[in-house]
C-alpha cells in the first residue's frame, strides 16, 4: 500500500517540476511562466487536484480499484509522453526533455507497481 501511495506521490512531484521547468522557459507570453506568479499556483493546484483520485485509490487493495487506477495512471504517462516532441518547440528545451523522459518513466513505474504491487498471493500448503 504505502509502496504504491509513493510511486503515485513520486509521479505528482515529478509534474509539478516538470511544470516549473517549463515556466522557466516559457517561450511566450500564453503560457505559464514565473512572471505571473498566480497562474503557475493555479496550474500547480490543478495538477494536485487531478493526483487526488489515483492518491486515494493507492491505499485500496481491491483488484478492480488498481485496475481503474492504473488506467488513470495511464492517461498521465501519456501526458508525460506528448511533452517529450513539445520540448523540441521550446527554445533551449533540452532540460524540458529530459525532465519529460524522467516522469515518463516514473509513471510507468508506478502503473506497473499499482497494477502487480500488493497482489494477494495464495497460501502454500
Amino acid at each position: 500500500m504505502l509502496k504504491r501511495f509513493f510511486l503515485v506521490l513520486f509521479t505528482l512531484m515529478m509534474s509539478i517540476v516538470v511544470m516549473l521547468v517549463a515556466a522557466k522557459n516559457s517561450p511566450g507570453e500564453h503560457v505559464i511562466s514565473f512572471d505571473e506568479p498566480i497562474i503557475l499556483m493555479i496550474s500547480m493546484g490543478i495538477v494536485v487536484c487531478l493526483f487526488i483520485p489515483p492518491l486515494v485509490m493507492s491505499f485500496f487493495g481491491n483488484f478492480v480499484v488498481r485496475i481503474i487506477s492504473g488506467v488513470y495512471q495511464c492517461f498521465i504517462v501519456f501526458t508525460f509522453i506528448g511533452l517529450i516532441p513539445i520540448g523540441f518547440f521550446i527554445p533551449s528545451g533540452f532540460l524540458t526533455i529530459l525532465v519529460a523522459i524522467a516522469g515518463t518513466l516514473v509513471s510507468i513505474a508506478s502503473v506497473v507497481g499499482t497494477l502487480f504491487i500488493g497482489k494477494n498471493k495464495e497460501a502454500k500448503l
